[in-house]
This record gives structure tokens, C-alpha cells and sequence, in this order.
């Protein structure tokens, strides 16, 4: 299908980048480093290895200043990112100029102090899961199931309960498989659990720290209900407002990287695409790297689903070295 017609390739603004992380750096007391995720991926595990190999060879400074915008992912991640920078840094600022949501909020809980820009928001960590037993969606998706929309639709037969009625697990389990309600009460106990040791990396009052944990697991009638600067503080959370000229920067970056991600489909028929985008970028001073999307799409019609082919997907490695950029692919498995 490729050699039929010419593949979409999205923009790497390598130097574009560079240039502003090397303006921003200027300003700052302490290493920058910029963690940014499309709306269409999230934060894995498998993102701690570009932050280590970022890391690793640095002169570095004692304090980090990290850029976090994501809507989220897996809370275990953010743990093991924050531990992998605690080994290199004694202090840690988060920058966060946009949405830093779920998991991302998880994330810069690891930093003594949080600096938000107006457009800023974080968000609550109650966790949602998508089960293999998980019910499926109009496109025959699964669907994630959330501890508080379980706990919601049990409060609400308890308030409209007949006499004859017994309890409302029978008709809860026609839609959601008893195993995927087990997994949403197990991971919203790790939520707390994940919340609580990132915050104990610098915070030494644990009472405290699990009383924001609290907070941000069960407060709050909606998982993305944005929590703003003046939230942030009410719950105990060490927030300043973003400097104006630096917020500037992050969104003038923000605005590449968005470039750098944009949707990068070539379409061969109604049932054939390939898409190329590229979905989260980590990137320091001199170094960027990347995971790009890489792999033709085909519609099983039977199935009504969409299944991925010839997925070429990798992270890749940006660096300069004289006056040439080399790309190289950088192995994660």
C-alpha cells in the first residue's frame, strides 16, 4: 500500500525546540526538562527509560525544573518516573501551564512546588479501569469502569429500593462483570497508596500526605473536575503561580510540539490508512526523544473494528552532533 501512494510525516522542529529549551534554561536555576503527551496517548512505564537515558549523561544541576502535560495514564508510571528523577535530582519544580491530569497529577506530586499558569489545571486520581471483562461501547470498545460511577449507581438503587428488592448487585452484573468490579475497589486503594508515596519522596509529614491523597481520590464529583491554583492550595498542595514570561515559553512550546503531533493519516481507501503520528516527546537540552506512531490500519468489517498492520512504532532518539541532527530509533521492549 505504501509504495501506492506517499506516506504523511509530521514535523520534528528539532531545532525549533531547542532553541526555546535553550531560552527557558536561561531563566532557570536548574536543569529543564520537557515531558509532553498528545491527547491521544498516555504515561506507561516503558516512558521512565527516555527520561533515564535523558538524565543519565548530564552535568547536572541540583535542581530540576520538569514540564508535564499530559491527561494522564498509569499511576504506577508516575511512581517510577519520580523515583528515576529522585535518583538524580535533590529538588524538583513542575511546571504546568496546560493540563496535567489523572496520572500526570500524580506525576508532579513527586515536586516540592508546583507552579501553574492560568490555563492550569490538575485533576482527581481516582482511578478507572478497562478490564478485558469490561462492557463495550457503540464500536464495540471496551469501556473503563471508575470506583465512583460504581459507588454512584449503588447509592442511588439503595435511595429508590423497594421492599422486594434484596441488594443491586444481580442487575449491576448483567452490565458489569463481578471481576471488574473487584479490580475497580483494588486499584482505587492503589491510588491512594501510589499518591501517598510519591508525596512522601519530599513531604515528611505522612498524615498529611495521605490526607491530600484523600482528598484527590474521593472529593471530587468527576475525574477531570479541574482542580485550578486556588483548588490546589485548599487541599494542602504547594502552588505558585506560573512567572508570566516563562509561561509564555512553555505555551510558544507547547504550540510545537502540538505541530510535531499533529494527525498524520494517509488514506489509501475506505478500509486502509496508515498513520504516523507522533504521540509524547521527552526532551532536555540537546536531546529529544520521541514515540511515533508507525502502521497501516485496516477495517475488519465482520468484526466492525479497526485492526493495526505492519505497526513499525518505535521511539526515536534526536541529537545533534556538529552541524548534522541524527535520528536514530532508541529500543524500548
Amino acid at each position: 500500500m505504501a509504495s501506492k501512494k506517499s506516506i504523511k510525516t509530521p514535523p520534528k522542529l528539532f531545532n525549533e525546540t531547542q532553541n526555546l529549551i535553550r531560552s527557558i534554561s536561561q531563566n532557570l536555576d536548574g536543569d529543564f526538562l520537557a515531558y509532553w503527551i498528545s491527547s491521544n496517548s498516555r504515561i506507561i512505564g516503558d516512558d521512565t527509560i527516555p527520561f533515564y537515558e535523558v538524565c543519565k549523561n548530564k552535568n547536572r544541576k541540583n535542581t530540576l525544573y520538569l514540564y508535564v502535560k499530559s491527561d494522564g495514564g498509569s499511576g504506577e508510571a508516575s511512581l517510577r518516573i519520580v523515583n528515576l528523577l529522585r535518583k538524580f535530582y535533590k529538588n524538583i519544580v513542575a511546571l504546568v501551564p496546560l493540563d496535567c491530569a489523572s496520572a500526570a497529577t500524580m506525576l508532579v506530586l513527586g515536586a516540592e512546588s508546583i507552579k501553574m499558569g492560568p490555563l492550569a489545571y490538575l485533576s482527581a486520581i481516582d482511578t478507572s479501569i478497562t478490564h478485558d471483562l469490561s462492557p463495550v461501547d457503540k464500536d464495540n470498545d471496551r469501556v473503563s469502569v471508575s470506583q465512583n460511577e460504581l459507588v454512584r449507581v449503588i447509592n442511588l438503587w439503595n435511595s429508590n429500593k423497594q421492599v422486594s428488592d434484596i441488594n443491586p448487585y444481580a442487575d449491576i452484573y448483567k452490565y458489569i462483570h463481578p471481576l471488574v468490579i473487584g479490580s475497580v475497589d483494588r486499584v482505587t486503594s492503589l491510588s491512594i497508596k501510589l499518591t501517598t508515596d510519591i508525596l512522601s519522596y519530599h513531604m515528611r509529614d505522612i498524615k498529611k500526605a495521605e490526607k491530600i491523597s484523600n482528598a484527590l481520590n474521593s472529593n471530587y464529583p468527576s475525574h477531570s473536575y479541574p482542580i485550578t491554583i486556588k483548588e490546589a492550595k485548599k487541599i494542602g498542595l504547594n502552588v505558585d503561580e506560573l512567572e508570566a514570561g516563562l509561561n509564555n515559553k512553555l505555551l510558544e512550546l507547547n504550540e510545537l510540539y502540538s505541530e510535531m503531533a499533529q494527525l498524520a493519516y494517509t488514506d489509501f481507501d475506505e478500509l486502509n490508512y496508515h498513520d504516523n503520528e507522533i504521540l509524547k516527546i521527552v526532551e532536555g537540552l540537546d536531546l529529544k526523544i520521541f514515540y511515533q506512531k508507525d502502521k497501516d490500519w485496516h477495517y475488519r468489517s465482520e468484526e466492525r473494528r479497526w485492526v493495526s498492520l505492519n505497526d513499525n512504532s518505535s521511539w526515536r532518539k534526536m541529537v545533534k552532533r556538529a552541524k548534522a541532527i541524527e535520528e536514530t530509533n532508541f529500543y524500548v521492549r
